[in-house]
């Protein structure tokens, strides 16, 4: 899809006085808690595709995505015309109270789409987190146990459940305890830290032994490419051995591709690349093109065991997001992007380590992830792999001053994710790459921003 070209759309006040960055900025400080952080100090006023103008008409290459959720870009035609054609027969009646086509729809299309040729059955709420806890919910109803094993890195969500599940402390769980109970964590396979598959299921048959009775636990839940905990992809050889731990124990395998879904990776979910069928599959983020909706994709039989009433939620399967979810699954199929993200990746790899090599040597540690989802991680020392968190967050300041919209990742900070939308041209993607050199080599000299 070829992006748009607008004007700028500059926002004005009732006397026709423009708005700026800093008068937004000035309000939300006043309005919002400080709790909701935002990674930049501009504020939107339009966009389209890959690109983003703020209220002062600036205009911004967008390598976040809305946080991986706009695979399809900002506004896509589809998208937006399937929402509004939806507008104006209803937006809302409760699936739980008139049901109606769109979430059926989307279920099966969802069914058809996961993979395993067993029967599925899909739940639609409204956040990724919402989608984790069902999911949990669920597999405790199918097996009857309750015990949930985590990874080291993983994050699943803000909401106290998921927060329990998620592997990193800072900022999403500082002073935020207690947390609910049966909840273990296993090692995750890290090259960083020197752990391998063998010493993470090691660790993961520790915790059989010490904490987690196999018997009691009612799934193990696993990112196929880890999103807030760095954009490592979990080693095929680990994703198949959880698989066969699962089965000999009568354990449910929970695969969460909220960030790491639909093409993102060069397939619709992650964790086709190691050929393991999960249980249940947790989806969200770019599923709708920027709608707000989530679920939880499972074998019929598990998805059945929770009894009429106890799934569901008011605006959960919002009847707008399933259409939108609809036109953005059928944008994704007819405009090739399971394979865009493929070469995308290759070209963004080859592109990083080249420009690593010569304006950043011995500093760009790591370029990692699986298809269009990746990393580039950078060090201060590169044999002793010490991160440099402050040399990202300067990458990232130099690249908005520039026009590019970054977001760092990593258990450090001291990763820099790509999340752009698969359906941005290649001279917006070129456009970007040499701003992010740019960037680098004023983060590396020590630049003022």
């Amino acid at each position: 899809m070829a992006a748009a070209k607008p004007g700028p759309r500059i926002a004005l006040v009732p006397d026709n006085t423009p708005v700026t960055n800093a008068d937004l900025l000035a309000r939300r400080q006043a309005a919002v808690p400080h709790g909701v952080a935002s990674a930049t100090g501009v504020f939107a006023a339009h966009a389209e595709n890959a690109e983003l103008w703020d209220v002062e008409g600036n205009r911004y290459i967008d390598f976040a995505g809305g946080i991986a959720v706009l695979n399809t870009g900002h506004r896509h035609p589809k998208v937006i015309a399937a929402a509004m054609e939806q507008e104006a027969h209803f937006t809302h009646t409760s699936f739980q109270v008139v049901p109606y086509e769109g979430y059926v729809a989307l279920a099966e299309r969802l069914n058809a789409l996961a993979p395993g040729d067993h029967a599925k059955k899909t739940l639609l709420v409204s956040t990724g987190a919402e989608a984790v806890e069902n999911a949990v919910k669920i597999a405790r109803v199918a097996t009857g146990r309750r015990g949930v094993i985590a990874f080291h890195g993983a994050y699943h969500g803000r909401t106290l459940l998921t927060l329990g599940m998620t592997g990193k402390v800072s900022p999403y769980k500082l002073n935020v305890g207690p947390f609910p109970g049966d909840i273990f964590r296993a090692p995750f396979p890290s090259a960083r830290d020197g752990i391998t598959v063998a010493d993470a299921l090691k660790g993961l048959e520790n915790l059989f032994l010490t904490d987690a009775q196999p018997e009691t636990v009612a799934a193990i839940i696993i990112e196929p490419v880890l999103g807030e905990g760095g954009y490592t992809p979990v080693p095929f050889e680990m994703m198949q051995a959880l698989r066969a731990i699962c089965d000999k124990h009568g354990i449910l395998l929970i695969a969460d591709e909220i960030q790491s879904g639909f093409a993102r990776t060069g397939t619709w979910f992650a964790v086709e690349h190691s050929g393991v069928i999960p249980d249940l599959i947790t989806v969200a983020k770019s599923m709708a093109g920027g709608y707000p909706i989530a679920g939880v994709i499972g074998r019929a039989e598990i998805m059945d065991a929770v009894p009429p009433g106890g799934l569901g939620g008011t605006y959960a399967g919002n009847p707008v997001a399933c259409a939108a979810a609809l036109a953005a699954i059928d944008a994704i199929e007819d405009e090739g992007l399971l394979e865009r993200s493929t070469a995308l990746g290759e070209r963004l790899r080859a592109r990083f380590a080249e420009m690593g090599a010569r304006v950043a040597p011995f500093r760009m540690w790591d370029i990692r992830g699986l298809g269009a989802m990746l990393a580039v991680e950078f060090v201060s020392d590169f044999d002793t792999a010490t991160p440099d968190a402050a040399l990202v967050k300067s990458i990232c300041a130099h690249a908005l001053k520039r026009g590019l919209i970054l977001l760092s990742c990593g258990m450090h900070g001291n990763a820099v994710r790509i999340m752009v939308p698969l359906t941005a041209s290649d001279a917006i993607i070129d456009e970007g790459m040499t701003i992010f050199e740019a960037a680098l080599a004023d983060a590396v000299t020590g630049a003022a921003v």
